[in-house]
């Protein structure tokens, strides 16, 4: 298979690139150049967002095009349009942020989706993700359109920082504020497991959307805490810690405690719900959350110890003292 991927060096890109070197897929990667791209790709510079960023696509044919692009949909536009009759299929790496807001528990690909336009310069995540989508389907058509809309994306090269601010965190050891409670039911996809599964689908034909993500209470929290202390080898203590007294504290959920969102909240319905038979249906397979965890782990270790960050996206984490207060704790 003669695979084309816009962008490749990180994060999802990067793992859906190594996942078809692997298969011994030829891999063309056009990126900016800002990371090294992995060994055994074919390299294309150009910046997609620049006047004739697309230029070195001018030629050539590719089976399957993978895009992960989050910004202005309008840049997906332009793609698509000079790659139509070029390509056979165009995969985007949407999201499950595109369904109208907020979604209903248990939410799969029919519930009603949130307003976008492929034209469109940036504007918010949800709508460009939307916006991307519908610019794919102007040039590819619902036939060799596939849109893979990710929930909760963890795994190694993660640059958003959420498991790996939990990694660092624990690590760190001493009393940890973990939120509560311990059997609440988590829902990510380790980015491997998506990398493997665009693949299969795109080889397999597949077209339309499919909500990829694990299944609801694939894991817990208890159970993903567990993990990182697991790996970490760290003698960090949980101190389980109740939804009400974090709120009362003022601690800001997904952002402040990566991962975690309250129970019974339209956010957890949204990041901890989606139906996801269908990808199930074809083929989607789900690493435990324990290897995910240890290799996530090994991976920052091998980049001592601190993981890259998109300069687009804010720093996760929860401030030490703002810890220190709601545990009740003080500084040795």
């Amino acid at each position: 298979m003669r695979l084309l991927i816009l962008g490749g060096t990180e994060f999802a890109g990067r793992a859906v690139a190594e996942t078809a070197l692997a298969r011994d897929w030829d891999v063309t990667l056009l990126h900016r150049g800002r990371h090294a791209p992995p060994p055994g790709v074919r390299a294309l510079h150009g910046d997609r967002t620049a006047p004739d960023g697309l230029a070195a696509l001018a030629d050539g044919e590719w089976d399957v095009v993978v895009d992960t692009w989050s910004a202005a949909p309008s840049v997906v536009r332009d793609s698509a349009r000079l790659l139509a009759g070029r390509a056979g299929a165009y995969v985007y790496v949407s999201s499950c942020s595109v369904y109208a807001w907020p979604p209903p528990a248990g939410y799969d690909e029919g519930a009603k989706l949130t307003e976008g336009a492929a034209d469109a310069d940036r504007t918010e995540y949800a709508r460009d993700k939307r916006g991307g989508e519908l610019a794919v389907l102007e040039s590819f058509g619902p036939e060799c359109s596939l849109f893979a809309r990710a929930g909760l994306i963890i795994g190694p090269y993660e640059n958003v920082g959420r498991l790996p601010w939990w990694l660092g965190r624990i690590a760190r050891g001493g009393p940890v504020l973990a939120p509560g409670p311990r059997e609440l039911p988590l829902q990510f996809i380790d980015v491997r497991d998506l990398a493997e599964w665009i693949l299969d689908a795109a080889a397999a034909g597949l077209s339309g959307p499919y909500n990829l993500v694990g299944p609801p209470g694939h894991t817990t929290t208890g159970e993903l805490l567990d993990a990182c202390v697991r790996a970490t080898g760290s003698e960090a203590e949980l101190r389980w810690t109740a939804p009400e007294e974090i709120a009362a504290a003022g601690i800001e959920p997904w952002t402040q405690l990566p991962i975690w969102v309250p129970p019974d909240s339209e956010l957890h319905a949204a990041l901890h719900s989606a139906d996801v038979s269908k990808a199930l249906a074809a083929g989607l397979r789900c690493r435990p959350a324990e290897q995910t965890v240890r290799d996530t782990w090994a991976w920052l270790r091998s980049l001592g110890g601190v993981a890259p960050q998109r300069p687009d996206r804010p720093a996760l984490g929860l401030d030490p003292e703002a810890e220190r207060k709601v545990l009740g704790t003080t500084t040795e």
